[in-house]
Parts: C-alpha cells; structure tokens; sequence
C-alpha cells in the first residue's frame, strides 16, 4: 500500500509541476499585454500557449503529467489600435496590440490555480495516510 501512496504523491508533484510552468506562461503573458512593436508595422508580443502530454514512467509504472511545448499563438490576430503618435504606429495611425486577452488568462490562471491546489491537496492526503499507518505501527 505504501507505494501507491507514494506512487499518487509522485504523479501530483508532476502535476503542481506543469501547473507551476503553465502559471508561468499565463503570467509572461499578462505582464507583456500592452508591448507593442517599436518601429511601424512592427508585430507586438504574441500570446504564449502551453500543451501537456502523459508520459509513462517505466522506472515506476505510473503515468505522470508533463509539458509538451510552450509555443506562440499565430492563430488570433493582433488588434489594431489608434494611438498616432506611438512609434509603432502606421501611416493611417494605428497601432498593433498584442494578441493577449486579460480576461481570457485570468480564467486560466485561476484554473491553473484550482489544478494545483488539487494536487496539493492530495499530497497533504498522503502524507496524512503514510503518518497515520507509522502511527498503527509504533501503537
């Protein structure tokens, strides 16, 4: 029973582990919300996005959570803003803004968030169960 223990604390380090990496993406992402290009025409930041993948651990028979990749979101496009006095600005004005939405990162900071708590939580469960059977043992 100890190694399943172990085992189920094992895959939820992995998982506060990719949770950790993906709140590093969100977070990257909601502090470069506003940078734009420095020359006309120039592309501002672009959205990072995160994947994950299951990996089987041969070494001990379980399947833990790993990061992917970390890649750029070339699929939603830049707005455009008018500020004609930005250096980034084009002959007409505006400005591209980066394809980053607050709201949309907040929510996945937030579930990020939840998953690794969750993760935590099971930790903290197993840590319980391993005290209480050294407790039966030493009574």
């Amino acid at each position: 029973m100890s190694s399943e223990i172990l085992n189920a604390m094992k895959i939820s380090a992995m998982g506060m582990r990719a949770q950790g990496t993906r709140v590093r993406v969100i977070t990257e992402n909601v502090a470069n919300a506003q940078t734009t290009g420095d020359t006309p025409g120039a592309d501002p930041y672009r959205r990072q996005t995160i994947s994950f993948k299951n990996v089987m651990n041969r070494n001990l028979g379980i399947h833990n959570v790993e990061v992917d990749s970390i890649s750029t979101d070339k699929h939603t496009p830049f707005e455009l803003k008018y500020i004609p006095d930005h250096p980034a600005a084009n002959a007409e004005g505006y400005v591209k803004m980066p394809n980053v939405n607050t709201l949309i990162e907040v929510m996945d900071i937030r579930e990020a968030q939840r998953s690794y708590e969750a993760n935590l939580g099971m930790m903290n469960q197993s840590r319980s169960m391993i005290m209480r059977t050294i407790d039966l043992l030493r009574g």
